[in-house]
């Protein structure tokens, strides 16, 4: 295990909620936080910009409430993911409201930008950073980053090709900080099989999007939970960067998840015109097997818990 920060270090249950663009919001931040789990939200998810002061404000508020109410079982640390990308104009804007709520971490996705990491550290808050290869985890340290989030084959949305087996393995061989991986995490055991293979934490997205809590529709909680890995489609048409989507969700919209396009990267897109393909397009991880219902998120980790238990007392028998 690596040297954990502060805000980490405290986490009783080694899970990261990924911030899911356009379905997280305070409801399912709030959920996660109280039942152990880190949760997590785009800032880009409040809209307009306003918005988002109004959403710090209200899980600042709501976990503070619970800490108080429940000084045994404190909740854990909330996260708010900013997109790091020029496409991103309200950058400045979102991480003067993180610094203003001093949000315990800040999760940065496409690009490493040094002042984003200034501002979190100026009021103690920790910098993790997504990457899908070892280059970018050098870069993204080198920047100024706290830990990294090793998003591997199978991740939902935005995802890398490789094995979670090499990225791992490659990133352990440098650095000893703070390692969370992403890439069909749907269970206790793979939970504690992340942890077997060096990360700190599990990094879950997809079985969040079938709960109560989540801003997604009905129809596509339970395409998820209709839905294997055979269903999960490879592309890199709907923002410009290869990721994971739900081929029904592709067929809905009049196209054919097999034989889709190349987009133009240069064109990525992560806050303006293609934020709708989002709503259409549904994004989802190769793990989704394992989910066979839609329930609250404390009832998902709970779940969780129990099967991470069983596993652990597996390899002890």
């Amino acid at each position: 295990m690596s040297k954990l920060p502060a805000a980490l270090a405290s986490l009783k249950f080694p899970v990261i909620g990924s911030p899911l663009f356009i379905i997280s919001n305070p409801k399912l931040v709030i959920a996660q936080c109280i039942n152990g789990v880190v949760g997590a939200m785009p800032a880009l998810n409040a809209r307009p910009a306003s918005q988002l002061d109004e959403w710090l404000a209200e899980i600042t508020e709501a976990l503070a409430a619970h800490n108080k109410s429940h000084p045994d079982h404190p909740a854990a640390p909330f996260a708010i993911n900013q997109i790091v990308h020029k496409s991103n104009d309200r950058l400045e804007h979102d991480m003067a409201l993180c610094v203003k709520y001093k949000v315990p971490v800040i999760i940065t996705s496409l690009g490493a930008r040094e002042e984003v990491n200034q501002a979190a550290h100026s009021y103690g808050g920790v910098v993790l950073h997504d990457i899908i290869n070892n280059k970018f985890a050098h870069k993204a340290i080198e920047k100024g980053a706290d830990g990294l989030i090793a998003v591997a084959a199978g991740a939902g949305g935005h995802a890398s090709v490789k094995s979670p087996f090499a990225l791992i393995q490659e990133i352990r061989q440098w650095f000893d900080g703070p390692l969370a991986l992403s890439g069909s995490i749907a269970s206790g055991g793979a939970i504690l099989a992340a942890q077997a293979m060096g990360a700190d934490f599990a990094y879950i997205g997809s079985a969040f999007i079938a709960t109560d809590e989540a801003r997604a529709s009905d129809a596509y909680k339970q395409c998820i939970v209709d839905s294997n890995s055979d269903d999960i489609v490879y592309s890199n048409l709907f923002t410009g960067v290869h990721g994971n989507y739900l081929a029904p969700s592709i067929r809905n919209a009049g196209l054919d998840p097999e034989n889709l396009a190349q987009s133009d990267p240069s064109k990525m897109d992560f806050g303006g015109d293609k934020t709708k393909a989002w709503k259409d397009i549904w994004g989802c991880g190769q793990g989704i097997g394992g989910i066979d219902k839609v329930q609250s998120a404390g009832a998902l980790i709970a779940q969780l818990k129990a099967e991470y238990a069983a596993a652990k007392a597996r390899l002890l028998a």
